[in-house]
């Protein structure tokens, strides 16, 4: 049969779905105004139409009141925006739901990048060997960050979860009591959740969704690839933030960080509680059903009748399953061998930690922390450390604390931050006695900034009477500087003979992250992106020539500006001079909905990550690796690129457009996350305190999406002007690594709307400083059209950016609304007599207009 093209299923089984459940759902009553569903479309219509007549959003919203409310007071329009915004979250949840409802039928499950693609390209290159080594040597790694950007509270999540499984039977009785529910069910939390509440959160996603896909892939793999035999390595790993990263996030206890580790025990030992269950009902037969029943009790005890105690070890659990194993096959014609051997694989793949607790702090906080136990120890007469160690060279503090051992006591510590810390050491102890090594096995130090700082990490831990620590101390490399010196600080560690003799232990690994969202922040789209390529390359090299195995850990986020986009793309790129053992990624928020929050999304994105993996290993090993020459043309981009940047964050304008304009401030008053939006306590707006998310966002806000292209226009406009235009255009069509990285450019410039804030150009304080990001703007799209070859934005990718259109539309009336309030909010300040309690009421439409917005986006913020 004829399958239609992919824009086509898209059309039919989203757009079309869309329209018909949109026109039901505008006519159920929720409120006492009846007709805020009838007035929407209007005012949507008045918007587009008044943008493209270059008029205010504040022209806009007063010409949609003068035709259609009938002298409405000004306390009439409030209530209607604050109808038009809730109408709005809701839209954007429908639409959610029927994408996830059809996202099976308009990708292409077995195509390129799935697993079946795999097995199908080994066969016919006759690869399967190599295919089998690869298979038992790489790992991918989705790590959930707690990091807000999610504004859906659990219930909402419940219905969209429900309406996407209605849709998908076209239930129509069921659609219409869910989107009534979902009319009467609260958007906002009243009060910030705490880590432990955010862990809970994405727990929900461990045990309904990544449970269930990484056991059927690795289990595919074994059954199809490797014959049945079973794969000894964890193909598919889980990382965890809630609960362990401290970075900036004073709520995150130890208290927490025991408890998130304990409720991942619990998580896991619940759905080998439920498999067991089901297992018990078909494993009825001599021999089995007393050894099934045996372990089916004792995970019922461990889960629901102890307090933290648990009847049953995973070796105990192992060795039961596989004598049941031995004896189906051997007396029992191997009946339902299969499902026994699916919870075998998942078992392999989570053993009693579910997801990997990994613990983050800052490198400024430990500098803080060693002071401190420093300190202590020469107060308290100890030769530990020399009395002059602080007066010592890098050189030789490294050697004295590749040296230092000890058993401190957080008690002794007057200072909580240091008391804190040290205690997160003494927790990953205590979770690995519980849930294994795995349930805590990495330390990293955010804005690592030399070799100084690892070595701290590293004494701090076995200063806590830990001599062979059982840990991965990570160093997070995010500003261009840190990430063009990161091989330098590298080669002092492996030269280190106690951090060597350390790595060793580890089995000669060194896990190594680096930020994009910083790296963007502080250096602009092209520049980040680029350092890290450089950063990665010179990394591998300084590891091999060491004999050390380097895993790249990328904090990728959701959007271009923050690494994400097209990620299984950008991973096939990398070619041979970047290791390639590990894809390991960060996923944030509304991005692990979006790409990780049905079985059919999650299994389609990690089977692509594996993809790519076997595209650089297997299949393609000579290709994508830059020449010289195109080494040269992007070095020359990306600095172009960034003292273009560099130009915008120095104007003095910079920050006080943030903290004027764009709706920066708001971002801590959502209740989303238990994170502050910066990191430091000051009243002032400190661009270095400033964190990746608000900042991000905020441009996303106001639809112009700086750090996703700004100085990409500028940088190709040059090898315009220069006549140099073959050599990027002969580097955007040969190098899959340059086309990804101005293909997810351009989703940023398809997210982006300059008219929407177009009246700021006339502004006497900001209008130059808006004239200078609308320019690089227009010159951008220009260009990124023109070495593309193509007439429109991602016209390369139709059912991708009409999915953008119709989201951007749909929260096209709530940004109107946002930017109304805004300039109700300046005109009320200068009013000599301010009405406070007026501006709040705007305060808030600001406030909740956030929420649709960056729901509606999905990868922008």
């Amino acid at each position: 049969m004829y399958t239609l093209p992919k824009i086509e299923r898209f059309n039919q089984d989203v757009l079309s779905k869309y329209h018909i459940y949109n026109s039901v759902f505008i006519t159920l009553p929720f409120d006492s105004i009846d007709n805020t569903g009838v007035l929407l479309p209007l005012f949507t219509e008045t918007c587009e139409t008044g943008f493209k007549k270059e008029e205010t959003p504040k022209e806009i919203f007063d010409f949609f009141s003068n035709k259609f409310l009938n002298n409405a007071s000004e306390e009439e329009k409030i209530e209607l925006m604050f109808r038009f915004i809730q109408y709005i979250e809701r839209q954007i949840v429908l639409f959610d739901a029927i994408e996830d409802a059809a996202f099976p039928v308009v990708n292409n499950m077995e195509g390129r990048g799935s697993l079946r693609d795999i097995k199908e390209k080994s066969d016919a290159r006759e690869k399967d060997d190599e295919l089998i080594d690869f298979l038992e040597n790489f790992n991918v790694r989705t790590v959930l960050t707690a990091h807000p950007t999610q504004f859906y509270p659990g219930p909402v999540l419940g219905i969209i979860n429900d309406l996407t499984e209605a849709i998908r039977q076209n239930d129509l009785l069921k659609i219409k009591q869910l989107l009534a529910q979902l009319g009467k069910t609260p958007f906002i939390q009243k009060e910030k959740p705490n880590p432990y509440d955010e862990a809970v959160s994405l727990i929900w996603y461990l045990e309904n969704v990544f449970y269930a896909t990484s056991g059927e892939i690795v289990h595919y793999l074994q059954k199809n690839i490797l014959e049945g035999n079973a794969i000894k390595n964890q193909l598919i790993k889980l990382g965890f933030w809630p609960g362990g990263d401290r970075d900036g996030n004073p709520f995150v206890t130890t208290d927490i960080t025991l408890k998130v580790a304990d409720r991942l025990r619990t998580s896991i030992l619940k759905c080998y509680y439920v498999e067991m269950r089901n297992l018990k009902r078909k494993l009825t037969f001599s021999g089995v059903d007393t050894l099934v029943s045996d372990l089916e009790h004792k995970l019922y005890r461990s889960v629901f009748y102890s307090k933290g105690e648990i009847f049953i070890t995973l070796d105990e659990l192992l060795t039961q399953l596989n004598k049941v194993r031995s004896i189906i096959i051997e007396k029992h014609q191997s009946l339902y061998l299969d499902e026994l051997e699916a919870l075998l694989v998942k078992i392999n793949l989570f053993g009693f930690h579910f997801a990997t607790l990994d613990i983050r702090q800052n490198s400024k906080i430990h500098n803080i922390v060693f002071k401190d136990v420093v300190n202590y120890y020469l107060n308290s007469g100890s030769t530990i450390f020399p009395a002059n160690y602080f007066d010592l060279s890098e050189e030789e503090k490294l050697v004295v604390l590749s040296k230092v051992q000890g058993d401190l006591n957080p008690a002794d510590f007057e200072n909580e931050i240091t008391k804190s810390t040290l205690e997160s050491v003494q927790a990953i102890k205590t979770i690995q006695q519980n849930n294994g090594e795995e349930g805590a096995n990495r330390y990293i130090i955010s804005n690592n900034e030399s070799a100084l700082n690892v070595m701290e990490t590293f004494a701090m831990i076995r200063l806590n009477n830990w001599e062979n620590p059982t840990v991965d101390i990570i160093p997070l490399f995010e500003s261009v500087d840190d990430l063009q010196n990161a091989h330098e600080v590298m080669e002092q560690l492996y030269t280190n003979p106690e951090y060597s003799k350390h790595l060793k232990a580890r089995g000669n690994k060194q896990t190594i992250m680096l930020g994009f969202s910083d790296g963007t922040k502080d250096g602009g789209y092209l520049m980040a992106n680029w350092s890290i390529y450089q950063a990665k390359i010179s990394l591998t090299e300084i590891s091999r020539k060491y004999g050390i195995k380097a895993i790249f850990f990328d904090g990728r986020g959701g959007p271009p500006a923050r690494g994400g986009g097209k990620t299984h793309k950008f991973y096939a790129s990398l070619g041979p001079r970047i290791e390639n053992n590990e894809i390991q990624i960060t996923v944030q928020g509304q991005t692990i909905s979006s790409n990780f929050g049905t079985l059919d999304s999650c299994r389609y994105n990690i089977e692509n990550l594996l993809s790519a993996g076997v595209t650089n290993q297997v299949f393609s090993k000579e290709k994508n690796e830059l020449t010289a020459e195109e080494t040269q043309i992007l070095t020359e981009l990306a600095d172009l690129g960034y003292n273009k940047y560099l130009g915008l964050k120095n104007h003095p304008k910079f920050i006080p457009y943030l903290e004027k304009m764009s709706t920066l401030k708001y971002y801590s008053k959502t209740n989303i996350g238990s994170r502050p939006s910066k990191r430091s306590k000051s009243e002032s707006l400190d661009f270095a305190d400033l964190r990746a998310i608000p900042f991000v966002g905020s441009w996303s806000q106001l639809k112009q999406n700086v750090p996703g292209f700004f100085g990409v226009g500028t940088a190709l406009k040059h090898f315009e002007e220069t006549g140099q235009w073959d050599k990027v255009s002969d580097l955007y069509h040969n190098s899959l690594f340059f086309r990804t990285l101005l293909e997810n450019s351009m989703m940023s410039l398809a997210k982006s709307f300059l008219p929407l804030t177009a009246y700021m150009q006339k502004d006497s304080e900001f209008g130059e400083f808006w004239q200078i990001i609308n320019n690089e703007f227009q010159e951008t799209k220009r260009l990124l059209l023109k070495i593309a070859d193509h007439k429109t934005l991602m016209e390369n990718y139709p059912d991708g950016i009409a999915s953008i259109q119709i989201r951007e539309r749909i929260v096209l009336p709530l940004l109107t609304i946002q930017q109304y309030a805004l300039l109700r909010i300046n005109e009320l300040n200068k009013d000599i007599a301010a009405n406070e309690e007026l501006i709040k009421v705007y305060e808030k439409i600001v406030t909740r207009s956030l929420f649709g917005n960056t729901n509606a986006s999905r990868n922008s913020a």
